[in-house]
């Protein structure tokens, strides 16, 4: 997959150092381009609303959180019974560690896209997961549209177009766990897989507990 490689956009600079650049290749060589216009978008977005709050964060761990929180969705990362936010989170985490970063970053970043999907927990970590989390919500639900000026809107949506996203994001999501459906218990993708699948059945927690091996 061939990019146009961009300094900043909104504002925000893109980071290029030597670790975020080799990130960038391999989302550009496992990913998709539709994911990686969303993926760069997540950070700007992430990184637009860090700005507003005035929230300090690091710039090259968000960028490479945000490179990574949706590969887990393609064949080379996706594992057979993960869910995708975890197997992303672990090659990240592998990718990091190959650079001799320390366990603490290590865990910021695991953390980062192991949650993005967590409604009501991202939001309350540290400055990154939350960042992460906001930027994933803008981009995929519209939330904190109206923070969003006009004209940082369209520049990162000419430098990264949506590309009918809100019709292909679902479907996205699903190929990336539609064999093994049942790492969506308890999370919001089991949302998509009712959309997805025809009938689908849910696994319920109040069953889990009525039928578990207790007697009382």
């Amino acid at each position: 997959m061939s990019v146009q490689r961009l300094k900043s956009v909104a504002g925000i600079i893109i980071p290029d150092s030597k670790i975020a650049t080799e990130a960038t290749e391999l989302l550009l060589e496992h990913g998709t381009e539709f994911i990686y216009n969303h993926s760069l978008r997540v950070f700007l977005f992430s990184s637009l609303n860090g700005k507003r709050k005035n929230m300090e964060y690091d710039a090259e761990l968000l960028y490479i959180s945000s490179v990574f929180h949706d590969l887990g969705l393609v064949p080379h990362y996706s594992s057979p019974d993960l869910r995708f936010e975890v197997d992303g989170a672990n090659a990240a985490r592998d990718f990091l560690k190959s650079h001799g970063l320390p366990k603490d970053q290590l865990q910021l970043v695991w953390d980062t896209i192991a949650l993005h999907t967590t409604i009501g927990i991202a939001e309350h970590k540290e400055n990154e997961v939350a960042l992460m989390y906001s930027g994933v919500g803008l981009d995929v639900m519209g939330e904190g549209y109206e923070y969003l000026s006009d004209p940082h809107r369209n520049e990162i949506i000419d430098a990264f177009p949506r590309n009918d996203f809100k019709n292909k994001i679902i479907p996205t999501f699903f190929d990336g766990f539609k064999h093994k459906t049942e790492t969506t218990f308890g999370n919001i993708k089991a949302d998509v897989c009712a959309f997805m699948i025809p009938n689908f059945e849910r696994k319920n927690f109040c069953n889990c507990i009525l039928h578990s091996p207790w007697s009382e």
